[in-house]
This record gives C-alpha cells, sequence and structure tokens, in this order.
C-alpha cells in the first residue's frame, strides 16, 4: 500500500517536503532547492492554467532531476450569489470591489496534463479526487497525496484510494485544506497537528506528512516522533531568496503580529498575520471560495502596489516569527542537522518505567 511512498522517502535524503504556497511564492527556483538539497520539492498549481503549470513544471525539470510533487486545488461547488451580496456591498462601501466568480482552477485540463506528463507525487488541497481520478494518476506512476483536517476526511481519502495522508492542524498558514467550508463551523475548534497525527495514526494505516507550524528541527522531531512520515512547510520557507513572496508579505513576517483564521480575503477559512482588513471584515465574511476570492483581487492588488501590510492577505502560520532569511538549500540542510540533534537530545533523556 505504501510501497511508493517508501521509493519516494528512500530517495530523500531528509524528510521535508515544500509546501504547496500558490498565489506568489511558489517558484520553481524555490521547488527545485528544496529537491536538490535532498527534500520533495512541490510545485503549487493553485491559480494557474494547465499550460502555466506545465510551463512551471518544466522551468522546474530543467533546474533539478530530483522526483517532484505538483499541487492541485480539488474544485467544490459554486455559490448563489445571494449568499454573498451584502458582504459584496460591505465591502464595496470603502474598497474597490472586482467581479466575483467561480472557476473549477482548470481542474480536468491540469489532471489531463499531469496524465499526460507525469509527475512523482500529485498532491490534492480543498477535497479529495475521485476513486477514477486517482486511478488515471496511478496508472501513469503518480503516487497521490490528500490533505485533511480529520479522522473523517482521511477515512474520505483512504477510499479513494489516497497513498498518503497530508495531516494539516490548526497552526498552518493559508487556507485550511477542509474539504468543505462552512461558517457554522467556525465555532468548532480546529485540530492542532499533534492531537491530529494521535488520531490518525490510531484511526488509518496510510503514512502521513504533517504539516502546520512546524519552523525549527525539534518541530520536525516532534512530528516524526508522534508517527508522522516527514513534514511539509511553508512559512518557514516564505524569506528564502528563491521564493516568490512580494515585498508587503516578506517584510512583515518579522513582526511580532499575531496570526488569525479568516475568510474575509478569499471566502475560504485561512490563517494570515492579524491586520485591520481581517479586523474589520471577518466577522462578516461568509463561505463563498473562488468568487470572494475574485471579488477582492484588486483591492489586494492596490495594497501590494501602496506596499500596504493592512489590506492584502499575509498568509503565515503561527510559528511565523522563525522565519529565517537562508537560502532554501542551506534552510533544508540547517533543519535536517536541527531534526537529528533534536532526536538525539530526546532519545538520551532519561525514562524511568514504573
Amino acid at each position: 500500500m505504501d510501497e511508493t511512498f517508501l521509493v519516494i522517502i528512500d530517495e530523500l535524503r531528509v524528510p521535508i517536503v515544500l509546501a504547496p504556497m500558490a498565489g506568489g511564492p511558489s517558484t520553481p527556483e524555490l521547488t527545485a532547492a528544496v529537491a536538490e538539497a535532498g527534500g520533495l520539492g512541490v510545485l503549487a498549481a493553485g491559480y494557474l492554467s494547465a499550460a502555466d503549470t506545465a510551463a512551471r513544471i518544466e522551468a522546474t525539470r530543467a533546474l533539478t532531476d530530483a522526483p517532484l510533487g505538483v499541487n492541485l486545488f480539488v474544485p467544490g461547488p459554486p455559490t448563489p450569489p445571494e449568499d454573498f451580496a451584502d458582504y459584496l456591498a460591505e465591502l464595496g462601501r470603502d474598497h474597490e470591489v472586482g467581479t466575483p466568480k467561480y472557476d473549477t482552477d482548470d481542474w480536468d485540463a491540469k489532471l489531463d496534463s499531469l496524465v499526460a506528463s507525469p509527475v512523482a507525487v500529485v498532491t490534492c488541497t480543498f477535497g479529495c479526487p475521485s476513486a477514477a481520478e486517482v486511478d488515471r494518476l496511478h496508472a501513469v506512476g503518480s503516487e497521490v497525496w490528500v490533505t485533511v483536517t480529520s479522522v473523517a476526511e482521511a477515512r474520505i481519502a483512504i477510499a479513494a484510494g489516497a497513498d498518503v495522508l497530508v495531516a494539516q492542524g490548526a497552526e498552518a498558514g493559508g487556507h485550511r485544506a477542509t474539504f468543505v467550508d462552512r461558517v457554522a463551523d467556525d465555532q468548532t475548534d480546529p485540530l492542532g497537528l499533534l492531537a491530529l497525527l494521535q488520531l490518525l495514526t490510531a484511526a488509518v494505516d496510510r503514512p502521513i506528512v504533517a504539516t502546520g507550524g512546524i519552523g525549527t528541527g525539534a518541530g520536525i522531531a516532534a512530528a516524526l516522533a508522534a508517527g508522522a512520515a516527514a513534514v511539509q512547510l511553508g512559512t518557514v520557507f516564505l524569506r528564502c531568496p528563491e521564493a516568490g513572496t512580494n515585498p508587503v508579505h516578506r517584510g512583515a513576517l518579522a513582526s511580532a503580529t499575531p496570526t488569525m483564521l479568516t475568510r474575509a480575503f478569499t471566502g475560504r477559512r485561512a490563517r494570515g498575520l492579524r491586520n485591520e482588513f481581517m479586523t474589520e471584515h471577518t466577522a462578516n465574511a461568509p463561505a463563498a471560495y473562488p468568487e470572494i476570492h475574485y471579488a477582492t483581487a484588486p483591492l489586494r492588488a492596490a495594497a501590494r502596489a501602496a506596499g500596504n501590510p493592512d489590506e492584502v492577505n499575509l498568509w503565515a502560520g503561527q510559528t511565523q516569527l522563525l522565519t529565517p532569511e537562508l537560502p532554501a538549500g542551506e534552510l533544508v540542510r540547517t533543519l535536517a542537522a536541527e531534526t537529528k540533534t533534536a532526536l538525539n537530545a530526546a532519545l538520551s533523556r532519561r525514562i524511568l518505567v514504573c
């Protein structure tokens, strides 16, 4: 069942997977640098057309011969316009609002492209591909990893044929990977990574990649000790020179500003650095992705151009203060060394058994 995953793991010198940070930070250079340093480089295809995705894969392959992953957004259903009309009116009082629209993020065309030109791993977020879609990817030799936030989602992914589960804790930066995003669920406390890992390892028999709030070798060691086969890191790479992080976002990461969950920018719950826009609009923001993503695009673009951090999404996990300014390859090597040190230190501690 996990044979192909173990082949990938055997090819990795370090159990570090680059998180797919769509919307700018993910670049061929960053993906290749992590792969060259011994991790698994994953390229974000979110918001890209199938043609642009293929071009970025080609650019990444020109930089490394290592196995690569590509992340896809699983499309959800459209949201009725009446569900977000009041929110658009609220935003329109003080901001330029774009036209909300629904699309599938070119899902079918991307899937066709990845079947025609396979990569080692296809990871999925925001839902689970169908069993038939998983079979198509398996038929061309690609592993399928599905990001989950609960045991219930993990069981759905396993039933569809997922090879690996990416366990996303509530600490993670960027969008929550929940299969269904509902305002009604906002009162439910999302699972942190350590709790999620323990629940998953007790309930399922797939390899697990842990993600959310990991920014040090000690954090990686903790996830591995809790049963993860590898970790997926995103925020820690945002200040690397190879990352395409926009200057406003890059500069804000050095602040002590806390993070919070919001759907104010995109209509889907996500974690980012708290700012004025989030504080003012989170309470009324609807669950309407990608419609709100398109509606807020003009105001976010204007804020980036003006260098204004208060009206742009600054996605980051809860350990964002630990984000260093290092080349990606050096960062992977540093984290690998720290992980070994942390694991050895933990093993050397005296454990008394009564």
